[in-house]
């Protein structure tokens, strides 16, 4: 039984925040410097690719209000698939400029509830 379409939101929502959050502050250096973190950084991509692709798969209505959908799940198959040709500035930058939208847009299905379409 696949779990509730808005659990899979929230789960996208939560690790957007996390991102944010261990990033407050956070140079481009020093995220580089420090392996817990960045892989950290790099687990909640790919919870957020994997969340993304179930919308998808059971909710594509949602799904098709992400702008960047496509790209989460592709960026969550290079860091599972190809993690040695990801680089930490690929993934400082993608946190940085990527992560506000897909926070905001998933913030804006929650609240929309069962009436989203």
């Amino acid at each position: 039984m696949a779990r509730d379409i808005f659990a899979y939101v929230s789960d996208i929502l939560e690790a957007c925040d996390s991102i944010e959050s261990i990033l407050r502050g956070a140079s481009l250096e020093a995220h580089a410097q420090n392996r817990e973190k960045r892989s950290v950084v790099e687990r909640e991509f790919m919870l957020i690719g994997e969340a993304v692709a179930m919308l998808a798969k059971f909710a594509p209505e949602r799904f098709q209000r992400l702008s960047d959908g496509r790209k989460a799940i592709g960026f969550r198959n290079i860091l599972t698939h190809n993690y040695a040709s990801v680089d930490d500035d690929t993934v400082y930058e993608t946190a940085k400029i990527d992560i506000p939208r897909p926070r905001s847009e998933c913030a804006e299905i929650m609240e929309g509830g069962n009436r989203c379409g």
